[in-house]
């Protein structure tokens, strides 16, 4: 890191794709050759991507650390920050500060079942998850991925979930909401938490993690405790309100929590010991 926190690393874009409607992966290597052979994080941690002259935002670093060499971040265009990001093209440098926060704990996990639970933009978080596991799929159990979105043209990793769907050692349910199917559409029309509900992942020596909108994981949180998922065998990331990314500007404060340096991943436990206000 360098001496001063808030002087971001110079990154170059070394490709861009766009996901669903308004949201775009950048893939970037650091610039410094030393910085990009010794960059290691942990999946789930976070960084601050900045565009020169516009600001920076916290994003999720989406690719597994499993992979070496670059990172990506999804991001939705939001504002000036991001549409500056998501103009960006192959060349052209950004900044980034990370990684920052703790992280899943995936090394708890081996031996056990693994049900991820998605909804739109909330895959990107835990897509640097699926990847660490399948790149290490010997060490894990049963692995399922329900994700959805409100219709088809906003599922974002169009191609990876078609990869994962092609597998024969995982399970992948998508779905949209209803409205957003079309004619062709070949998987379930009905809201994440519903279909969860359906697919009855066991929860019996299994983790769950879940991203999502707010009202998509509150109910998809009702479903597994339905199951028998316990709240600290769920795990959430929660990236909004986040700002600075070193609990200097307060702005995630929750209690005696800071979000950004005690999360961004915390158990179901933790989230309801949480102000309700939160």
């Amino acid at each position: 890191m360098p001496d001063n926190i808030y002087k971001p690393h110079l990154m170059t874009v070394t490709g861009t794709r766009d996901e669903a409607p308004g949201v775009r992966t950048l893939r970037l290597e650091f610039q410094d050759g030393e910085k990009r052979r010794a960059f290691t994080f942990r999946a789930g941690q976070f960084g601050e991507f900045s565009a020169f002259g516009a600001g920076e935002c916290p994003f999720c670093i989406a690719s597994p650390p499993t992979r070496s060499g670059y990172i990506e971040c999804t991001f939705r265009r939001t504002g000036r920050v991001t549409d500056q990001l998501a103009d960006t093209e192959p060349g052209d440098t950004v900044g980034f500060r990370g990684p920052y926060g703790n992280g899943f704990p995936v090394e708890n996990w081996q031996g056990k079942d693994i049900v991820f639970v998605a909804g739109g933009i909330g895959l990107p978080p835990v897509r640097s998850v699926i990847w660490s596991i399948l790149d290490l799929r010997d060490r894990y159990g049963e692995v399922s991925i329900v994700y959805g979105a409100r219709s088809v043209a906003d599922l974002v990793y169009k191609p990876e979930l078609q990869e994962w769907q092609k597998r024969s050692d995982v399970k992948v349910i998508t779905t949209v909401d209803p409205g957003g199917e079309t004619p062709d559409w070949p998987g379930k029309v009905g809201f994440v938490p519903g279909v969860l509900r359906d697919a009855a992942p066991s929860s019996a020596n299994a983790v769950a993690v879940v991203c999502g909108p707010p009202v998509m994981i509150k109910f998809a949180l009702l479903e597994l405790d339905e199951l028998g998922f316990g709240l600290n065998d769920i795990y959430n990331t929660l990236e909004n309100r986040m700002k600075c990314g070193l609990g200097k500007c307060g702005r995630c404060n929750v209690g005696s929590l800071y979000v950004c340096k005690d999360g961004p991943v915390f158990t179901a436990g933790q989230i309801k010991s949480m102000p309700q206000e939160y």
